[in-house]
């Protein structure tokens, strides 16, 4: 799945720094949803920043019906329509916390563009958060952009964690409202930043593929060598 997000998009670009958790703490990252890639990225920045850590996420039931190999990476069934199913999900999610892993959560539940206001979270994320003495939420605001490249860049932005003493007495709706804040907000600041585009704002975790690729950048190869330059695929360093 890395070398998927390497291939497709030209940089993974962080805004700010990595969320301030402690080592083996029970952490949820509940993040917009606005792509097919995000699972895909959870897994470049769960090797990247959480590598002494074990990465868990939902993934629909049926889905996985059609990919059963994905069970075996950490995603775990969850069908909302099925209680069973939801029951089996706040088990497994609970376990994996007190493991001390990290859960990673699009906790809107469907696919959402990033400008959609007000932001709506799905209330499962606050019925687990009740059943976790001591666990962290981080929002993660993410967003797909086309900056000068051919391909897309992938942004991120943590927020700051919200610790669970901060909600403990707290209703499920003031827990979700709580986050769904916090969300808002690292994304709102995320977009700000997005709109500059300005690759100063932001740090490159990695760079991915670069150029069009074919006999295009073939012949722009050879032209460079023909002139003594040194070739360069991308538009901008």
């Amino acid at each position: 799945m890395r070398r998927s997000v390497l291939r497709h998009f030209n940089a993974v670009r962080l805004c700010g720094d990595k969320p301030d958790i402690a080592d083996n703490t029970p952490v949820i990252i509940c993040s917009n949803h606005t792509s097919w890639w995000d699972p895909a990225l959870f897994a470049f920045l769960q090797q990247y920043f959480f590598g002494t850590q074990q990465g868990f996420g939902p993934i629909d039931a049926q889905a996985l019906k059609q990919y059963p190999l994905l069970g075996r990476a950490g995603l775990i069934p969850l069908d909302p329509n099925d209680f069973q199913s939801i029951r089996r999900f706040l088990k497994t999610s609970e376990h994996v916390l007190n493991s001390k892993h990290i859960l990673w959560i699009t906790a809107q539940g469907r696919f959402v563009d990033s400008r959609v206001r007000p932001l709506e979270l799905e209330p499962g994320i606050a019925h687990l958060i009740k059943r976790i003495p001591g666990v962290s939420v981080v929002p993660l605001a993410i967003e797909y952009v086309f900056w000068s490249e051919s391909r897309p860049e992938a942004l991120l932005q943590f927020g700051a964690p919200l610790k669970y003493q901060d909600f403990s007495k707290d209703s499920i709706n003031d827990i979700r409202k709580s986050i769904e804040d916090a969300l808002t907000t690292t994304m709102d600041t995320l977009a700000k930043k997005s709109l500059t585009r300005d690759p100063d704002c932001f740090k490159i975790l990695e760079r991915g593929s670069a150029g069009i690729g074919g006999i295009y950048d073939s012949f722009r190869r050879l032209r460079a060598w023909s002139q003594g330059h040194k070739f360069q695929a991308r538009h901008t360093p």
